[in-house]
């Protein structure tokens, strides 16, 4: 048994406002066992003094994909399933070093990197994944343009992250067998999207009847459903269907956000705003569509509107950041300041912390310093509720990294 003492720190337990100041997190193992507002004293015990550093629940990052190598999508089709693992275990690391501990893969990520990271054979946070999304022809994840010849057998359009899957009983089967293996959730296109050649933005995709085959396949799991979804009318459609985790939710109406508000702790809006800053100012030299940056145009201009509605309304928003290519992922710690016009630290901490927790149906264990959870946290030379910003420089102001109980980095 491992007992460590983190002492003298300014706890912010994922949720309260208040923190603790010279507080004692007592971890056994891999797991908080206790968290007191004085110096805690074990027999035994590894103590760690924080200096009065504040400290908090690692971050999580609600879309990740593992596989962001490029937006180049048919370069990524083409490239051998080792070298897209080596691309990938880079992408982790550099992740968990700056203080994500957690990441949820909506689309792409599968077993064998979930079981590479929790063997210890590869360095990263905890990886959720949903095997791949789903597309209906000629949706979001059909990425043939429409000048290609289609395959052989015309059922594959993007390997890597999605698959295309139309009707109802497909739709059943797919989800079945993503689930059958270990699959967290499952994500489905339900609106057009930015990065896609054929579809535009305003497309509705799939037919509820469809929508209601994924979430029904996920309840018997006790599961949940991730929509890909920038319009309003998705995001509708997504409250009445049962879908729990409305991603990119970028272009609603205040009207919606009340809606997404009012369906109590059901339904959650998880906007991306760090990938649409990275296409609106590198959009060229990523090599996207041209059909693409005139869409970011638009979903841009919205994203920020629909946000301020989110946040007027009280609805429960996570963090996710949908990144692509290992040199713009440093951009992933810029989500906090992308948002900081909207909401105050407090919401920004607590959406990438216990929000992000419960949308994962993991309350309790991640995004909560508290008995029981995983003993991930981060220590934060300043503090984030005074200056939102210094979560966008984690290089410079993380002194202390742990997962699981285990330092990542510690500079204390």
């Amino acid at each position: 048994m491992s007992i460590k003492i983190l002492k003298n720190g300014l706890i912010f337990d994922g949720r309260n406002e208040a923190l603790i100041e010279g507080g004692s997190i007592v971890i056994e193992n891999d797991r908080i066992r206790e968290v007191v507002d004085r110096e805690a004293r074990i027999d035994g015990a590894d103590v760690i003094d924080l200096g009065g550093r504040f400290v908090m629940p690692g971050l999580l990052d609600l879309h990740f994909h593992v596989y962001g190598i490029s937006f180049n999508m048919h370069r990524m089709d083409n490239m051998t399933i080792p070298l897209k693992v080596a691309h990938a275990s880079r992408l982790l690391k550099g992740t968990l070093h700056r203080g994500y501990t957690t990441v949820r893969d909506p689309g792409g990520g599968e077993i064998g990197l979930h079981l590479a990271i929790s063997q210890g054979l590869m360095e990263g946070p905890r990886l959720f994944y949903g095997g791949k999304a789903l597309s209906q022809t000629g949706g979001h994840g059909d990425m043939r343009a429409a000048d290609r010849i289609d395959e052989p057998c015309g059922c594959v359009a993007n390997n890597t992250f999605a698959e295309v899957v139309d009707g109802v009983e497909n739709v059943r089967k797919f989800c079945r067998n993503e689930l059958r293996k270990g699959a967290d959730h499952i994500k489905i296109f339900i609106s057009g999207g930015v990065s896609s050649p054929t579809d535009p933005l305003w497309m509705p995709q799939y037919t509820d009847e469809e929508i209601a085959a994924a979430v029904h396949e996920t309840g018997t799991r006790r599961k949940y459903v991730i929509a890909h979804c920038h319009t309003d009318d998705g995001a509708r459609r997504c409250i009445r269907t049962g879908i729990r985790s409305i991603d990119h939710c970028t272009i609603i109406s205040e009207e919606t956000a009340r809606l997404i508000a009012a369906a109590d702790g059901k339904t959650f809006a998880v906007p991306t705003i760090a990938v649409m800053e990275q296409v609106m100012r590198h959009g060229p030299e990523l090599g996207m569509f041209g059909e693409s940056l005139e869409k970011v145009k638009i979903a841009h201009a919205a994203a920020y509107q629909s946000m301020e509605y989110l946040q007027r309304a009280g609805a429960r928003v996570g963090m996710g950041t949908d990144l692509f290519e290992e040199r713009f992922h440093p951009m992933q710690s810029q989500e906090f300041s992308f948002r900081s016009e909207i909401f105050s630290p407090i919401e920004l901490l607590r959406s990438a912390t216990s929000i992000n927790a419960e949308i994962m149906q993991k309350k309790g264990l991640l995004g909560s310093i508290e008995p029981d959870a995983y003993a991930d946290l981060i220590a934060i030379d300043q503090n984030p509720m005074r200056d939102i910003h210094v979560m966008a420089r984690p290089d410079e102001n993380f002194s202390m990294i742990m997962k699981g109980g285990d330092f990542v980095r510690n500079r204390l």
